[in-house]
């Protein structure tokens, strides 16, 4: 069964930017005769405003955009996220950071790294427990170990001792691998996740470090763990996780849990299928499929919006100054936001009720 979700940030209101991702997800769920669902991702506790929950809520309303289960606050889900954490450990692809941001700036220049504009710097892996650990340092986060998760797919397959659920036939490598039977992602987990959304491809000519003792002999190739998966507006996309994002943080300095862990365990716990929401999160899908994977956890289907930009050219955002939206004509906020997704047209006209009734065969259309 389908199921989809919107889940806001109460750093304050709605504006345009999180109305376009709220109706495509609602449509989206509507279109697949799916459930929606409304998460408060309140983790960041220093950024949220009081009452701001109750008033997007208050909003979604008034849009006629109405959950179809009790929303669930992250604030309340700790025990979950440290039980996730607790496997990763376990399973020794967690680690304990000591590194100040300073500290990373310095390492960085020392390797040469430099900043790119939209790029995240990748974390060079200063505390990792095979360069040294903390050294006698008191931790302050807790990071995923992409390089280790990379290696442990590399030797599953190249050992064909656990054919990986990721692995993708086309891979530009697969001629140095041993003949393992592919498995389509979601196959353990049944109907509720889909089976074509993301795969690990292993691509030539990428050096990775040997994982496991029978890998040289095997592999005679460099191969690197490549995360492909298909945005269902964006196309095919890739990333090479440890390269171009390095071990990203799982729980921050200051004890507060990662968007990554939280958004990843409450996915999964949820059950939710599918996944629609802004274009400016489409960079964390490949650190989502990661976690996915070293839990266990199935992938959902992405669809990523395009960007409501301001006047600026920038991205519309609570943090670039966004206003809050003008609900006194619910109808007239909803023909603009529909606008940006390319179902609006000059025809439309009705009430709420009316104006979503007629996007959900164009959203199908669209996007079914």
């Amino acid at each position: 069964m389908y199921l989809g979700r919107f889940a806001p940030s109460p750093t304050g209101p709605l504006h345009g930017g999180s109305l376009v991702a709220a109706l495509a997800s609602w449509l989206d769920a509507r279109a697949h005769g799916g459930r929606w669902l409304v998460r408060i991702e309140d983790v960041d506790t220093p950024r949220c405003v009081p009452g701001a929950d109750t008033l997007i809520l208050q909003q979604l309303a008034r849009c006629g955009l109405h959950p179809d289960a009790p929303p669930i606050w992250q604030s309340t889900r700790g025990a979950a996220y440290q039980a996730a954490l607790d496997r990763l450990i376990a399973a020794g692809l967690a680690y304990p950071c000591a590194c100040s941001r300073l500290d990373i700036e310095r390492a960085q220049a020392a390797a040469g790294i430099t900043r790119q504009r939209g790029r995240e710097l990748p974390y060079p892996g200063t505390c990792r427990p095979e360069r040294g650990g903390l050294r006698g340092r008191a931790p302050r986060a807790w990071r995923l170990h992409t390089e280790r998760l990379e290696q442990k797919w590399l030797a599953d397959v190249l050992t064909a001792a656990a054919p990986h659920p990721f692995l993708s036939p086309e891979g530009r490598g697969r001629s140095a691998l041993p003949n393992v039977p592919p498995r389509p992602l979601g196959e353990a987990w049944g109907e509720g996740a889909s089976r074509k959304s993301s795969d690990v491809r292993f691509d030539k000519n990428q050096p990775v470090a040997p994982a496991h003792p029978a890998q040289a002999a095997i592999n005679s190739e460099a191969l690197a763990a490549v995360i492909h998966w298909h945005d269902r507006r964006l196309g095919a996309q890739q990333q090479h996780l440890s390269a171009e994002v390095g071990d990203f943080v799982l729980r921050r300095a200051d004890g507060l849990w990662a968007y990554q862990l939280a958004v990843v365990t409450d996915d999964a716990a949820q059950g939710i299928t599918h996944i629609v929401r802004g274009e400016d999160l489409a960079d964390n899908t490949a650190r989502q499929i990661a976690l996915q994977t070293a839990l266990g956890l199935p992938t959902p289907r992405y669809l990523h919006t395009p960007l409501v930009l301001g006047a600026d050219g920038e991205k519309l955002s609570k943090q670039n100054g966004a206003q809050a939206l003008d609900l006194s004509d619910p109808a007239c906020a909803l023909r603009t936001t529909a606008t940006h997704l390319d179902l609006h047209s000059s025809s439309d006209a009705g009430n709420v009720t009316a104006l979503l009734a007629r996007w959900i065969p164009a959203w199908h259309a669209r996007y079914g």
